[in-house]
């Protein structure tokens, strides 16, 4: 017994009961998306939706700092205290 598979025009896609979306491949790949990523919605108006990845802050700013201060700066503050 074979499935039928439904024929949807390229490019788009259907809104679920439990509102969930599968991004067309083409528009997924032309974005840069990859599996996992973390995705903000908004409105833009009547059938208009953004969604924009939303990087993970901490990843992003760590080790910014790196080579400004010598390796032993710590040790260097707490000396002064003695």
């Amino acid at each position: 017994m074979t499935r039928e598979v439904r024929k949807r025009p390229r490019g788009r896609t259907t809104i679920t009961s439990k509102h969930q979306v599968t991004i067309p491949a083409e528009a997924f790949a032309a974005a840069g998306l990859t599996a996992g990523d973390s995705l903000q919605g908004r409105a833009l108006g009547p059938g208009r939706v953004l969604f924009e990845r939303v990087g993970d802050r901490l990843a992003e700013t760590a080790g910014i700092f790196d080579g400004i201060y010598p390796e032993n700066a710590v040790e260097v503050l707490r000396g002064e205290w003695e």
